[in-house]
């Protein structure tokens, strides 16, 4: 990798990646704000927000900034998450300059014009109808709400119709000044590019963001409990979860492998166990997902309600046996998807970019290849169970279920059971 950073006396870092096989170049601000940043009143601000940055500048209508980017036959796009909001472009190597340009105009000079606000909010108002009538959707949001209750991790990055409604140019403004300030962010750019040139761009066109640094987010403490919601469904969705490690715990790869050997794919566990033998479920996995503080393990099913209480039964059964009996073999595989997955992705600019991004926020500094490949390499039979029991002995789990039936409270009761208290 030849990566290159600069951090700017305003605070801003910028990370390059350069890639001179390729023609193209992926570019993208990510600043360090996200869902967990919300106070109550301000729930699904950040997502609308970016929304907003697109929507209209001093400079550009909603059009031009379209039509400019794809013009050149790039594309713009942006993502709000629970720590992080990104707003990235993918173009020609000759126009980085104008991918640089667009995005620090939208964001260091947005309208928030009053027409478009309020056609946003009807926007993101049917997104929220949307993922209400995506059951897998809805029974995660029940699934947060129950890890990190009265939180705002366990809050949908979505809003609500109402507080969405709710928020003015004003509102928008003063978010995004506390926010959205050069030490919380962070720009990175791999392919064809050139790290001076960026630089020299970046110190002129986000001089406006050097300014103090944004507020830190509360810690986050893991709740747990379970809920059954009635709603007439062809199918149940079970969701559980369990308190998980922080980007930074040392064992992290170890609940890597723990989760992929357990649900990653189609030669796991639970899906071998659950699927492919006892042909309970159309779908189940597990994951993991680690943040600043805090992490969390989940599982998911699809399954008739009346295979619940078996289902969750030989989940918990295939959960503690993997802490006992994990083998060389499942490691070894783990570790191989891991590797790959990694190396695959260093394939692409876009997914390098965000990688160097993700990993300035997590580490203060990107790692290399072999660093993480080191990481993966020490993972061993002995980490990945310990991780694993650690991970079971946790006193309290959510556990949410979506659907009609008895089978649903069944499955409850299997959890309350076998793990709570």
């Amino acid at each position: 990798m030849s990566v290159e950073i600069t951090r700017l006396p305003s605070g801003l870092t910028i990370v390059t990646d350069v890639m001179p096989h390729l023609e193209t170049a992926a570019l993208g601000v990510w600043a360090g704000v996200g869902g967990r940043d919300e106070a109550l009143d301000e729930h699904g601000i950040s997502h609308l927000l970016e929304h907003m940055a697109f929507k209209g500048t001093r400079r550009r209508n909603a059009r031009q900034i379209a039509e400019e980017i794809e013009a050149v036959g790039g594309d713009l796009n942006a993502a709000t998450g629970t720590e992080t909001t990104a707003y990235y472009a993918r173009v020609l190597k000759q126009d980085v300059g104008l991918g640089l340009d667009v995005l620090a105009d939208i964001l260091s000079e947005p309208s928030f014009d009053e027409e478009e606000l309020a056609r946003e909010h009807n926007v993101i108002i049917q997104e929220i109808g949307a993922a209400q009538d995506t059951p897998d959707d809805v029974v995660f949001e029940h699934l947060h709400e129950l890890a990190y209750p009265d939180q705002p991790m366990g809050r949908s990055l979505l809003g609500t119709a109402e507080s969405v409604r709710s928020f003015t140019p004003d509102c928008l403004r003063e978010y995004l000044a506390r926010h959205y300030c050069a030490p919380n962010m962070v720009i990175a750019a791999a392919g064809a590019v050139d790290h001076a040139a960026i630089v020299a761009d970046a110190a002129q066109k986000f001089e406006v963001f050097a300014h103090a640094d944004a507020p830190h987010a509360m810690p986050t403490t893991f709740g747990g409990g379970i809920r059954v919601v009635e709603r007439e469904l062809e199918q149940a969705h079970l969701t559980f979860g369990l308190s998980g490690l922080h980007q930074n715990d040392p064992l992290l790869p170890s609940m890597q492998a723990f989760s992929a050997i357990v649900g990653g794919g189609m030669s796991s566990r639970l899906f071998q166990e659950v699927r492919e033998k006892r042909g309970l479920c159309y779908s189940v996995y597990t994951f993991h997902a680690a943040y600043s503080d805090t992490g969390f393990f989940g599982l998911y099913s699809g399954a008739d309600a009346n295979d619940a209480p078996e289902l969750m039964d030989v989940v918990m059964d295939e959960l503690n046996e993997a802490t006992q009996t994990i083998s060389e073999s499942e490691v070894a595989r783990a570790k191989a998807q891991m590797k790959a997955g990694l190396l695959m992705g260093m394939e692409s600019c876009s997914a390098r970019a965000e990688q160097l991004a993700r990993h300035l926020f997590a580490f203060d500094r990107p790692l290399t290849v072999p660093e993480i490949i080191a990481r993966i390499d020490a993972v061993n039979v002995e980490s990945v169970r310990q991780v694993g029991r650690e991970l079971l002995s946790r006193a309290k789990p959510a556990f949410a279920a979506l659907g009609s039936g008895k089978g649903l409270h069944a499955a409850a009761k299997v959890i309350e059971r076998r793990m709570v208290s």
